[in-house]
């Protein structure tokens, strides 16, 4: 049984094939072609924040490949009303993957820990994978291939970013993110993707125009995120230099695409102009988000992965 709490998790080549699966799946989909590769198989969705995207993609993948899904809020007491390896091992019993959406890394790691299900981390306060996931299936529609491509992140050193950098360094990318000093991705994390991935190209400056410079994906996120509300004033005076606009965006690449997570505050950390540009791709990224994770569900739950094909 394996679990997907970050892509430390998964070889480059595994990577690879989790894509592989997610494009066939979509060109499948796009054919009204919907096979129950995983009828009877039954997700639960564990979520301690709001959600629309990482829900509702989950949700209906889950019932395009003939399987089914429950959710499961804070009323189920997670961490609350009992022990967490006693909360774990019986809901291991009940499911066959956990979608967890947590404040803390730590709780999703636990219940990994206790649970007899497989888990996948929706999104904790240390990275974001099947965000990632979707990123870079994005940006690998619009232009072919992965390797040699450079993203800039322009923003917070973040969960998301996190995520991309690490993704980057498994796909042979160069990851550039623009950060006002003591916002940055910590240098522990940095670390251990050094150690995973030898060699990994990873630029951090407080200059945005310097990380655009090349790129061919421009990409940002909220200054402030969930949970970090008290800190939305401070935030915004230390990022007001990092907004992406039309004069950012001309710093990239030509064909320079757009990405980001959503929700959005528009005319904070990007303007109209960009989020509606024909360079956009913010409805095909949540779109993907779907189609990666029916690529990661069927990876994960199926043994007989191989068989599938597009004709």
């Amino acid at each position: 049984m394996r679990h997907f709490l970050s892509l430390f998790d998964v070889s480059d080549d595994e990577l690879k094939r989790i894509f592989e699966l997610a494009r066939q799946l979509k060109a499948r989909l796009k054919s009204d072609v919907r096979e129950p590769i995983l009828q009877g198989k039954v997700a639960g969705l564990l979520f301690e924040k709001p959600s629309l995207r990482t829900r509702v993609s989950f949700e209906a993948g889950m019932a395009q490949l003939g399987g089914s899904s429950l959710f499961l809020g804070e009323d189920v007491g997670w961490g609350k009303r009992e022990a967490p390896q006693d909360f774990s091992r019986v809901i291991g019993q009940y499911l066959d993957v956990i979608v967890c959406r947590a404040k803390s890394h730590e709780k999703v790691e636990t219940l990994a820990k206790y649970a007899s299900s497989v888990i996948i981390n929706g999104l904790t306060d240390l990275c974001h994978p099947c965000q990632a996931l979707a990123d870079l299936l994005t940006i690998e529609e619009e232009f072919g291939m992965l390797a040699g491509k450079k993203l800039a992140f322009i923003g917070d050193g973040n969960n998301v970013s996190r995520s991309l950098a690490l993704a980057c360094a498994k796909t042979e990318m160069t990851f550039a993110i623009a950060a006002p000093k003591g916002y940055e991705i910590d240098s522990e994390f940095l670390e251990l993707i050094e150690k995973h991935s030898p060699g990994a190209k990873i630029e951090q400056t407080t200059d945005p125009a310097e990380a655009a410079s090349g790129a061919c994906a421009i990409y940002t996120d909220v200054w402030a995120s969930m949970g970090q509300e008290a800190e939305q004033a401070k935030r915004e005076a230390d990022f007001a230099d990092f907004q992406v606009n039309g004069k950012l965006m001309s710093a990239a690449e030509k064909d320079a695409i757009f990405l980001h997570c959503l929700p959005a505050k528009r005319g904070q950390e990007v303007t109209d102009e960009v989020m509606d540009c024909p360079t956009s791709r913010i409805v095909e990224q949540a779109g993907n988000r779907m189609h990666a994770q029916k690529g990661l569900l069927v990876w994960l739950l199926t043994e007989a992965v191989d068989k599938i094909s597009v004709e």
